[in-house]
């Protein structure tokens, strides 16, 4: 567990000076470009986004969108890692989902935005988009996770009388952590891709999706970057909260 706290830490690839050097081609090509409508100039971004965050409706839609996007996630999360420890457990609930993870893999997203469309209301696309993309991640990570624990261990703990709580905790837990981090990460960036992605086909009123889609339609090309810059802050943040929560229950879990 310690080693997966150590590598969250340790995991900064992005760079201050990466970032600023980024920004200065940005400038420099859409100097070079010289028609706002193809490409704005980062300064144009920075003080639209200050604009619109005086906005009542910049909130509105923020909030919308967010609740939407992280409930899925979150339940997302929490139904993979149910379905993959029972299918550990019993091979044929295991044979059931594998159809169903194979087919919500290998169908492309706008398929099932289109077909989910047909059935639910707009205003719940992006949560059932969300949810359906980052399912399997989790799903087939945490099952991995468990097949690969090392079966030393799991005779040890049965040699010693270990309590089945604490081979949880401190065999299996441990052993799926890494399993479950990358799962994390790939699933939070997808959820967030997905969702809004649904909301631009959807249209729901008063969503992100909708502000980008208006954006597009006018040729709003600031409006269209700003909010493409907050959609990634908004995931940024989401996903370092998210991961100090899986750090803080870790911690609980090592006191047990």
């Amino acid at each position: 567990m310690k080693s997966f706290i150590s590598a969250v830490k340790q995991k900064r690839a992005i760079r201050l000076w990466s970032v600023l050097t980024w920004i200065i081609v940005w400038q420099i090509i859409s100097i070079l470009v010289e028609h706002d409508v193809l490409l704005v100039s980062p300064v144009t971004v920075f003080l639209k986004l200050l604009q619109l965050v005086r906005e009542p409706g910049f909130w509105q839609s923020v909030s919308y969108s967010f609740i939407r996007i992280a409930a899925a996630f979150f339940l997302a999360t929490l139904s993979g890692v149910i379905f993959a420890a029972l299918s550990a457990r019993f091979r044929r609930i295991e044979e059931f989902l594998a159809p169903f993870m194979l087919i919500v893999k290998a169908t492309p997203v706008a398929s099932f935005i289109i077909l989910v469309l047909i059935w639910i209301p707009a205003r719940n696309l992006s949560m059932i988009i969300s949810y359906l993309m980052v399912l399997p991640i989790i799903y087939t990570n945490v099952l991995s996770g468990i097949r690969s624990t090392d079966i030393k261990l799991l005779e040890m703990a049965v040699v010693f009388e270990i309590p089945k709580r604490r081979r949880i905790t401190h065999i299996y837990v441990s052993q799926v952590l890494p399993f479950f981090q990358s799962a994390c990460l790939l699933g939070l960036g997808l959820c967030w891709k997905s969702g809004i992605a649904a909301e631009v086909i959807g249209i729901p009123k008063g969503s992100i999706g909708e502000r980008l889609y208006t954006a597009k339609i006018f040729l709003a090309t600031p409006d269209l970057f700003a909010w493409t810059l907050t959609i990634i802050l908004i995931s940024v943040i989401f996903e370092k909260v998210f991961m100090l929560l899986v750090q803080h229950l870790i911690k609980r879990l090592e006191r047990l």
